[in-house]
């Protein structure tokens, strides 16, 4: 960090309201939005000045084939138009399941000029989950990928959806260069289940319509709808965190005052699209925060093979890149990927879990760039916290352990389990105020009430510490705490102690019943090779971990640990 920032804890008391640690910030950056988020109504409106402005750059790239921010614009008016043809109405819901690929922009930006509501859908959702989300949220219409339309059609009886489109990744490409392109199309359609749908309708056909008809003014409000954002249902049924324009835009141009300025408008920043854009993560710091420099977005499909992702960039140069932990992981243990050209590599943005320090450290070595972590979630459109950036001098920048600082016009406090405010290096749990907090949980008045006061402090769900340098350092989830023998243990620690053992590919930590002690810790690992054994692991935690926290039963197995759709590892099935 540029800014020697150390206050003592009675000054940290004093200082809270004044928010302290934005006098660690980089001198260009401002303590607060405020005076700009005034200026845009709606998400719509923001895309549509950035679109224009770049108009002729090529802003959204699949395997190889790009579509331009004037053509994205443009199709996305005239799917609007399509919308309203349809009777949707302005703060209708319209759901899309869709991995990344040319049309998800178009129909988003779409739905929002239309002044409806975007419904983020998991495309590998089973019938049963797509169906308890479209029934949840109300949506009148869809827009699915052709591999995901027969879990449509086991799904769509008693929902309101009316209308459905469905599309295939093709549809947008134009002509196809090259025969490794056409074979991997004409693959993926083969794979595709047979479905029947009677009310749909097909993307091309779709919008030769559109583009023959005329949008109609609609004005949207800061404080309407934009996103029914869900929260995934990990832990219980999925709820839809209600995110308005003024979120949004709110969380766009924190991310943009905190990176996107530093980027010369002139420049072309290529950047690399690994999280689903239907993941909160992504949708905002890759396609919303890019599209302000007119950056061009490198939309991967299917980010977890790690050998067609580096298919896919092998001809492409990129600045920025964004993902989680498992993600990076994974391309380290590819040696195509390992073995590029990493020049342009500037900036490498990790959020959405606890990233290994063991890989951020092997990330910088083999790419040369800096490795920063962030913290958010779906429920602060996400971005809370994010580490300090100077593109400029990289050697400020690197991954240490901690999740950065608040973001402008942020709060962020830690509260002991009696309602009280922790003091600076008192863990407790996360709680955050700003404009990007969500207004609330659609439909679930009292799950909301859990965790949003009427003083606008979220809590979280996380355990944190802010430190007297004004940098947060996240320990873990509460619900993931071991409690052993009174102690509390976080399985983050445990697992980033045993990733640092070169003979270790994957490891999750958790906690099991213990008559005596309460809980024991469990690791499960996925080693590297057959000679690691449950006494090396053992003797290498001894060295590094307090007593109570070295783990009393080690189990090994041979496939990959349990993942969500992002790559969060489900420790929660790990348990029995």
């Amino acid at each position: 960090m540029s800014a020697t920032l150390h206050v003592t804890k009675t000054e940290a008391d004093h200082l809270w309201a004044e928010r302290f640690w934005t006098r660690a910030y980089r001198p260009d950056v401002p303590a607060t939005i405020d005076n700009d988020l005034v200026q845009w109504a709606s998400v719509g409106d923001l895309f549509a000045a950035d679109a224009r402005k770049y108009a002729e750059r090529v802003g959204f790239v699949s395997m190889g084939s790009g579509v331009t921010y004037g053509r994205a614009l443009s199709d996305a008016r005239a799917f609007a138009a399509w919308l309203q043809a349809q009777g949707v109405r302005p703060g209708d819901r319209v759901a899309l399941m869709m991995p990344n690929c040319l049309q998800y922009p178009v129909a988003l930006f779409g739905v929002l000029f239309a002044g409806a509501v975007v419904v983020n859908v998991n495309p590998l959702y089973t019938p049963r989950e797509l169906q308890h989300q479209l029934k949840d949220s109300g949506a009148v219409a869809i827009v699915v990928m052709e591999m995901f339309a027969a879990a449509l059609e086991q799904a769509i009886e008693g929902t309101d959806v009316r209308h459905v489109v469905v599309t295939a990744m093709g549809d947008m490409m134009g002509p196809v260069k090259g025969t490794a392109i056409t074979a991997l199309l004409r693959h993926v359609e083969k794979l595709v289940p047979k479905w029947r749908i009677p009310q749909a309708e097909r993307w091309p056909a779709v919008m030769r319509r559109a583009r023959r008809l005329s949008l109609k003014p609609v004005e949207t409000k800061a404080e309407d709808l934009a996103f029914l954002q869900y929260t995934g249902g990990t832990s219980g049924v999925a709820k839809g965190a209600m995110l308005t324009h003024r979120n949004i835009i709110a969380n766009v141009l924190q991310g943009r005052a905190w990176i996107m300025a530093q980027i010369p408008q002139d420049q072309v920043v290529g950047n690399v699209t690994m999280l689903p854009l239907y993941h909160i993560f992504s949708l905002t710091a890759n396609l919303l925060m890019f599209v302000g420099v007119g950056g061009r977005n490198i939309l991967i499909a299917n980010p977890r093979d790690a050998k067609r992702v580096e298919w896919v960039l092998r001809k492409e140069r990129f600045a920025a890149f964004t993902g989680l932990n498992t993600l990076f992981a994974g391309l380290l243990k590819n040696e195509a990927f390992r073995d590029r050209d990493f020049t342009d590599l500037r900036l490498t943005v990790a959020g959405g879990m606890a990233t290994q320090a063991s890989v951020a450290e092997a990330w910088q070595t083999v790419t040369g760039a800096p490795l920063i972590e962030g913290y958010g979630l779906t429920e602060t459109s996400p971005v809370v916290c994010i580490g300090y950036v100077d593109i400029e001098r990289p050697e400020t920048m690197g991954f240490d352990g901690t999740v950065g600082l608040p973001v402008p016009s942020t709060e962020v406090r830690m509260r002991r389990d009696d309602g009280s405010w922790c003091g600076i290096d008192e863990p407790g749990e996360l709680c955050v105020r700003g404009p990007q907090v969500m207004r609330g949980y659609w439909n679930r008045p009292e799950e909301t009430a859990k965790v949003l006061s009427s003083d606008g402090w979220l809590a979280t769900g996380d355990v944190g510490v802010m430190q007297a340098d004004g940098r947060v350092r996240l320990v873990d989830r509460i619900k993931d705490m071991i409690l052993v023998s009174g102690f509390n243990v976080y399985p983050n620690e445990i697992e980033d102690v045993v990733a640092a053992h070169p003979l270790v590919d994957e490891v999750a930590a958790v906690g099991v019943p213990d008559p005596v002690q309460g809980e024991r810790i469990k690791v499960v690992i996925v080693p590297r090779s057959s000679e690691l054994t449950e006494a090396m692991i053992v003797a290498h935690c001894r060295e590094r971990l307090t007593a109570y926290k070295v783990p009393r039963i080690i189990v090994f197995r041979d496939e990959p640990l349990p993942k969500t759709n992002v790559g969060k590892v489900l420790r929660r099935d790990l348990r029995d």
